[in-house]
């Protein structure tokens, strides 16, 4: 900072507190106070303390600092927002509306919460960051926020199509995936019971399919009602993947849950220009197997190979073998079981201590059915069950025929093989694990989306929508800034280490050397996403009042990025002079 009189005419030169910065190769200034109105003897000495020199006995008591705000975190996600150009993709015309739209989808990615605690944290009054300033929303109240997601679920649709259009051509990959979250609360009618996927029994859910591009970049999100089946709600996206984003040719990718048998029949066959991708349930192999059309032998040389069965005519199937996930499934099979017969072998000790054995056929079966429940391995055990006794024995033919089948999967496909050749369409169906990685990120890592607390069925819809935006800006985030993270930054060179497609992924050097040593290339620490926006978050913008004699003007000073943080500006194309 430096003090600059500004000559005026016939006026007095105005005396400015100047900072200078460097933006884009240019140096530039900024005004952060007038200082016109001080005395000449306060102005002199700032001039002093801004050189290094005391004008006072105790430098600290010189100034003092009225309050302070984070600000490097907001300056990063937003700055990446404002450079995707999402202002412009939610409404062309700047105004209130998506104004505090923004704050929220900001707010999801550096402190997600509920709608009042964003609110408090917009307001000039309660606000622990800079955001509410920087979108000039300080005053919003949680009413207005509520209002504010009343009017993006009407643009949804548009925005949507706008993120189709950048993402998705004639041609490509769609990746299509569904998750639940829980529910509080009874009034919405979305909110229904069904298969819980984050083990909250008793509890109302809601279901929400998510469409990606091949890289896994969110394009659309749609909320179903929470006893809807996966696999039916994957007509809605081809009807508006075809029609709604006027795409003539796609290939559908999604797992055997979602894309089965009565999907195929109903809704993709003999639809021009619609493929798709799947793969078979597990009793569907073993009928292949037993009908020899899949031979285990042929794993013998090879962990890829493409077979044909007459009950899928027109259709391709690729078999592959996983020996690494074949081994894990038979050590996590045979740990199930031995915890089965530990938990078994007290029912047969209690139907046959002295006192007060464990007697009737129905209070004998109450307590095996518990343990079998608990195991989920059944299937592999014989039960014979009296009134007065309880024996059981493993069904060992039933384990060595799905430890036969162990680490194989069977991919199906509508895919021409000069469209996609066998390791083309295996490496499309693992792309799904990119969609998962987003529901990671929705439900637990980052944006939180869970549990929901909206009572209004268009709040419940929009309250998604945002998470996805605001996963939209944080894919962009870690894939700008992968060099400072744990992520791989060269998936190249790792999938050039592969033995094959069907062989785990490998890390590439870079990438095991920042697991090992915690540290970049450039000696700079690693982080996770999170602890990364943690530490931009120390970049904090200070309202600072000098104490000289006379002198009245506050002015404000945002800390100075370390190196680390400079680094990850720098990567994301963004100042945090904002």
């Amino acid at each position: 900072m430096h003090i600059e009189r500004v000559p005026n005419r016939n006026s007095p030169p105005a005396v400015l507190l100047r900072q200078s910065y460097r933006e884009g190769g240019k140096v530039r200034k900024r005004t952060l106070a007038n200082l016109s109105k001080l005395p000449d003897e306060a102005v002199e000495g700032l001039k002093i303390l801004l050189k290094g020199g005391t004008a006072i006995d105790n430098l600290q008591e010189a100034f003092e600092i009225i309050r302070s705000r984070s600000h490097g975190h907001v300056a990063a996600v937003l700055g990446m927002l404002r450079k995707l150009e999402m202002e412009q993709l939610i409404e062309e015309e700047r105004s209130r509306e998506r104004d505090l739209v923004v704050a929220m989808i900001v707010a999801r990615v550096i402190d997600p919460s509920s709608k009042l605690a964003t609110a408090r944290g917009l307001n000039a009054e309660t606000c622990v960051s800079t955001l509410g300033e920087l979108l000039g929303v300080a005053s919003a109240d949680s009413d207005e926020l509520y209002a504010a997601m009343d009017w993006l679920l009407e643009r949804q649709e548009k925005i949507e199509k706008s993120l189709a259009s950048r993402h998705l051509e004639d041609g490509t990959l769609v990746l299509y995936d569904v998750s639940s979250t829980y529910f509080e609360g009874e009034t919405c009618p979305l909110a229904q019971f069904g298969y819980s996927r984050d083990r909250k029994k008793g509890k109302l859910q809601i279901v929400f399919g998510l469409l990606c591009n091949a890289q896994g970049i969110p394009v659309a999100v749609e909320v179903f009602e929470g006893n809807t089946g996966d696999s039916t709600t994957l007509a809605t996206q081809i009807e508006k993947v075809r029609h709604r984003f006027g795409l003539k040719r796609v290939v559908f990718v999604g797992d055997r849950g979602l894309i089965t048998e009565a999907r195929i029949n109903e809704d993709l066959k003999n639809i021009e220009g619609l493929d798709w991708i799947t793969a078979l349930r597990a009793p569907q192999i073993r009928q292949l197997v037993e009908q020899d059309y899949l031979q285990l032998s042929l794993f013998d040389q090879q962990d890829l190979a493409e077979i044909q069965s007459p009950d899928y005519p027109g259709e391709r199937l690729i078999a592959c073998r996983n020996p690494i996930l074949a081994a894990e499934r038979a050590r996590k099979r045979e740990a199930l079981l031995q915890a089965t017969e530990r938990e078994l072998d007290k029912v047969v000790v209690a139907t046959n201590r002295e006192k007060r054995p464990l007697k009737g056929a129905a209070n004998i079966g109450l307590r095996v059915g518990k343990v079998l429940s608990r195991f989920k391995v059944a299937k592999h055990f014989h039960l014979e069950i009296t009134n007065n006794s309880f024996h059981y024995e493993r069904h060992s033919e039933n384990v060595a025929a799905e430890a036969a089948l162990d680490g194989l999967y069977v991919i199906r496909t509508s895919v021409s093989e000069q469209l996609f050749d066998s390791q083309e369409t295996v490496r499309a169906y693992k792309s799904l694990s990119t969609v998962e990685r987003a529901f990671r990120s929705y439900k637990t890592v980052d944006l939180k989306v869970r549990p929901i607390f909206h009572r209004l069925e268009g709040r419940v819809r929009s309250h998604i929508f945002l998470c996805m935006l605001a996963y939209y800006v944080e894919w962009h985030m870690r894939s700008s800034l992968v060099a400072m993270l744990f992520d791989d930054e060269d998936k190249v060179l790792a999938e050039a280490l592969r033995d094959s497609v069907v062989a785990p992924k490998k890390r590439s050097v870079k990438a095991q050397s920042k697991a090992v040593h915690k540290r970049t290339e450039d000696g700079l620490p690693v982080h996770s996403f999170q602890t990364l926006l943690k530490d931009l978050a120390t970049i904090v913008k200070n309202r600072v009042q000098p104490k000289l004699p006379g002198a009245k003007v506050a002015f404000e000073k945002i800390t100075c990025p370390t190196p680390l943080q400079q680094k990850a500006f720098d990567l994301l194309g963004v100042s945090y002079l904002m």
